[in-house]
């Protein structure tokens, strides 16, 4: 990474919730109104969680906030271009494929194959209220489409065969396990 690292020293960072939490799998509720002091407070600490990581994308269930919030920074070129979208709705979706590989933040380590509308139109609003419209294809669209998911509740995993899932899960559990035993 270059001198210009996103990362700010200022805010602190949350730690990332790890699957199989319960949170993972709930549908994140709307942000109205009276969210506004916590989304704000929010969105600070959800870009500089994902830069630490390091990661592409975030949303708010990832980090224990059951609000429709996510966060996106491709880093493309090392250039930060990044997304805050509260309320965030795909509005349209190409007929056309895309795979790619996916990986999660609350999945570290593992990784799938992952089909998805190769584009997308997403409806949201900004951190100051208004409402924005991108269109997005290549990696932008399968961020936007995973971390979308995270807000309905959906893993990338759960985009698998069960018999894949199931591997991953038990591969991700393991790894957990072997980890909190060689620090005991």
């Amino acid at each position: 990474m270059s001198n210009h690292s996103p990362i700010d020293d200022s805010v602190a960072s949350l730690p990332i919730v790890i699957a199989p939490s319960p949170i993972l799998k709930a549908r994140a509720l709307p942000v109205g109104p009276a969210d506004a002091d916590i989304v704000r407070d929010l969105i600070p600490r959800m870009f500089q969680t994902m830069y630490r990581a390091p990661g592409i994308g975030l949303a708010a269930p990832q980090v224990s906030h059951g609000l429709r919030v996510i966060v996106i920074d491709l880093m493309r070129e090392d250039k930060s271009v990044p997304y805050a979208m509260v309320n965030p709705e795909i509005v349209a979706t190409a007929d056309e494929l895309a795979t790619r590989e996916e990986g999660c933040l609350s999945l570290p380590n593992q990784y799938a194959e992952i089909t998805r509308p190769a584009r997308v139109k997403v409806r949201y609003f900004d951190p100051q209220g208004a409402k924005r419209e991108v269109e997005a294809d290549g990696l932008f669209s399968a961020c936007l489409q995973h971390e979308i998911d995270h807000l309905n509740g959906v893993l990338f995993v759960d985009h698998l065969s069960n018999l894949k899932r199931n591997m991953i899960m038990r591969r991700l559990a393991k790894e957990i396990r072997q980890k909190s035993e060689g620090k005991s």
